[in-house]
């Protein structure tokens, strides 16, 4: 007989067959090793040349363990290598290192429960109805369940099953340790009779009135309880719940291999999936967050692009997933948040300056939230900003949110342009030293008035910075302390233009509005000048990309397209995955920002309606009216620009700088306050000058008792009292009117 296949048809396949023990799947084996298609050359001495570090408790044949499961959560054997760039997990949870969501756990924890008590405190009457009418089905239930347990009933199947049987001896054995159980029994019923029914006359003619009705409420509950229908639950649902369910590895998986892409479905073929995620699934903030490494070939980009399928693979509103690339790790590593509600739908944490607060422009301006619900800061000094969007996506209301925030900083000059006409800025105009609104030729002609004011800014600031010492300004760019020294100049100017591309598209000031921005924007950041501009058409005719190119700082909301999408976010955005393209009409002030952090983030800015802008606002005008930096139209002045003629009345300025709560002040001080305003106008004034501008409107001048600031001590020098400035003011004012 032939003893080998290669030896003829003689081979005898069943013999060999029935003498071998096993026949070996190689790629199932190959996969148990590791998942490596091409398995490691046979070592110099024919061993093994695996890595035999490797744990060998767990047989190959075992399935590698899920990423949820306690076995992967034992640590394995590192190098030294390998635990010095290992990931440190945060020792507290998130919701305990931020004061705002322990606060806001904390908050919902009360309305919750109060809510539940309230809920049900209305309803005690009801339930009390319900427990008294199942009283009688109650008492029933006992008392057929007691007469079933002193008859021993429970046994019954067995003596039964005995007597099937024909097992008689089994059947006497069962019967009398039936016979034993029911005397015993009855005797203790009887015992329970003999004592509690007197003890319960005793007590219903001697017990004082509170403790009978205790009794009977408890009696009520007791039978009550014992006669509820299983379908019928004695209390009301308070509170609707749809809870997300738990993110797991499995869940993950099978939505990845939903999308519908090749490698993917490979790899979970060849057992892929438990493997993939390099740090358990954890809770993260309102939501899941996981870490998943993709298969050899597949980026980030790839699921990206399928965002709405993987939403549904993962069975959540599309408004809960949020796939996004850890760039520092490689372009592999997928981290996925998956959200308990939809974010246009998650309630928003307060604005942090809604009802108090100052701000700094050196500082970060809070903006809005991340899908996390945490703050989102942007850092305005020394950068330009872009926000692009479709209209009615929530552009010119971000826009408004960050003017807000800067207004609230004293210091700031501030342009604001709003091209559309609509007056969604106007509560700006209360603080704004030049402000125009509407998209005909007269609201153009201004914007580009003061783009010029701002571009002959540039070479001045440039010189006056240049002319500084160097020990006041190493850095030779703006700081805080020159900007804090108006007879400096170098006050930070914002100027912002809504609806920028009826200014650029405009046929007589389109070309020269490109330059100025263009100037700005590459220049105005180390001096001082920021500029934000809004726009709801980005192309290249309505945001010339010598300006898109050069901006720092992008917020793009809802677009239509790529050519769109990276006009705001920048050459490749769309590409890298960064794709505003995917916000549905829902997502109003929802978008990608860019240029804040590292990468691009998802962001929600802060909603503040038409009266809560018009009360900041307000605040902000009483800061800088305490400050002295009321200036331009705010201050009522014709004009706000330097370029235009400017109407200045020094009664209003003087006004300006002497807060409200400051009822006498020197003449020195005011000519201070007054060169730090307007220092074109009052460099060189002293206490002297200011008496003489104050003489014509018979305002008395004499020795007023104040603190001097350099020395902290009191004196008696000239000055005057704010009331009689005030009635100066209202007489003028009358007699404009009369005439």
């Amino acid at each position: 007989m032939t003893t080998h296949p290669n030896d003829g048809d003689g081979f005898d396949w069943r013999r060999a067959e029935d003498d071998i023990a096993d026949v070996v799947d190689l790629d199932a084996a190959r996969e148990r090793r590791g998942g490596d298609d091409n398995p490691p050359p046979p070592a110099a001495d024919g061993g093994d040349s695996r890595d035999n570090s490797r744990d060998d408790s767990r047989d190959d044949s075992d399935p590698p363990p899920l990423v949820d499961s306690v076995a992967a959560q034992r640590a394995p054997r590192f190098t030294l290598a390998a635990i010095r760039g290992a990931q440190r997990l945060p020792v507290l949870p998130g919701w305990l290192r931020s004061a705002d969501e322990l606060r806001d756990a904390a908050r919902w924890v009360v309305s919750h429960y109060t809510h539940k008590m309230l809920f049900h405190g209305v309803r005690l009457p009801v339930y009390g109805g319900k427990l008294a009418f199942r009283v009688p089905v109650g008492a029933a239930r006992l008392l057929a369940g007691t007469g079933r347990w002193v008859a021993d009933t429970e046994g019954m199947p067995v003596r039964l099953a005995a007597v099937r049987r024909e097992d008689a001896e089994q059947y006497l054995k069962l019967s009398r340790q039936r016979d034993a159980r029911v005397r015993l029994r009855t005797l203790m019923l009887t015992a329970a009779l003999l004592l509690g029914v007197p003890t319960v006359a005793v007590l219903a003619v001697l017990a004082p009135t509170w403790a009978k009705f205790a009794a009977l409420c408890a009696a009520v509950v007791a039978f009550g309880y014992l006669g509820r229908p299983a379908d019928r639950p004695l209390l009301g649902t308070a509170v609707v719940t749809s809870e997300a369910p738990k993110l797991t590895s499995e869940i993950v998986i099978r939505a990845l291999g939903a999308l519908g892409i090749a490698e993917i479905n490979k790899a979970i073929g060849k057992g892929w999936g438990p493997r993939a995620f390099p740090a358990p699934i954890t809770r993260d903030g309102p939501g899941w967050r996981a870490e998943v490494d993709l298969p050899y070939g597949v980026t980030v980009t790839d699921i990206i692009e399928r965002r709405d399928r993987l939403a549904s693979g993962l069975r959540r509103p599309l408004g809960c997933v949020w796939p996004e690339a850890a760039f520092e790790q490689h372009a592999g590593r997928l981290v996925l948040w998956v959200g308990d509600q939809d974010m246009n739908k998650a309630r928003q944490p307060v604005w942090p300056l809604l009802k108090g607060g100052k701000a700094n422009i050196f500082a970060p301006l809070p903006f809005g939230t991340d899908q996390r619900g945490r703050q989102v800061a942007i850092l305005l000094m020394f950068a330009n900003m872009l926000i692009g969007a479709m209209p009615r996506q929530g552009k010119t209301f971000a826009l408004r949110v960050l003017l807000l925030a800067a207004a609230l900083d004293p210091t700031v000059r501030m342009l604001v342009y709003e091209l559309k006409g609509t007056g969604d800025l106007s509560s700006l105009e209360k603080v704004a030293h030049d402000y125009a609104s509407g998209a005909d030729d007269a609201a153009i002609e201004q914007t580009i008035e003061g783009l010029r004011w701002a571009h002959k800014e540039l070479d001045k600031r440039a010189k006056t910075i240049r002319g500084l010492p160097k020990d006041i300004c190493p850095e030779n760019k703006v700081t805080p302390e020159l900007a804090a020294k108006r007879s400096l100049g170098l006050f930070s100017l914002l100027i912002s233009i809504d609806e920028c591309q009826e200014l650029f598209t405009h046929p007589v000031h389109g070309k020269e509005a490109e330059e100025l921005c263009t100037a700005i924007i590459k220049r105005g950041p180390a001096l001082g000048i920021m500029l934000v501009l809004a726009t709801q058409r980005p192309d290249k005719d309505s945001l010339p990309t010598g300006i898109s190119a050069n901006v720092g700082i992008r917020f793009c909301l809802r677009v239509m397209g790529q050519v769109e999408n990276d006009m705001v976010l920048g050459t490749s955005a769309y590409r890298n995955g960064v794709r505003a393209t995917t916000f549905g009409p829902r997502d109003k002030g929802i978008g990608y920002l860019v240029g804040v952090a590292d990468d691009a983030q998802i962001a929600r800015s802060a909603y503040l309606d038409a009266p809560a802008a018009e009360r900041i606002a307000d605040r902000a005008r009483a800061a800088r009216a305490a400050a002295g930096t009321l200036s331009g139209y705010a201050a009522g002045d014709v004009a706000g620009t330097g370029t235009q003629t400017v109407t200045v009345n020094v009664l209003d300025d003087i006004a300006a700088v002497v807060p409200t709560g400051e009822a006498k002040v020197w003449c020195q001080t005011v000519a201070i306050r007054l060169a730090e305003l307007r220092p074109d106008v009052y460099r060189g004034w002293d206490g002297e000058r200011v008496t003489l501008a104050l003489k014509p409107y018979n305002i008395k001048v004499g020795q007023t008792w104040g603190t001097d600031p350099d020395t902290g001590k009191g004196a008696n020098r000239s000055g005057f009292e704010r009331a009689h400035l005030i009635a100066a003011i209202t007489e003028r004012n009358r007699k404009r009117d009369v005439g």
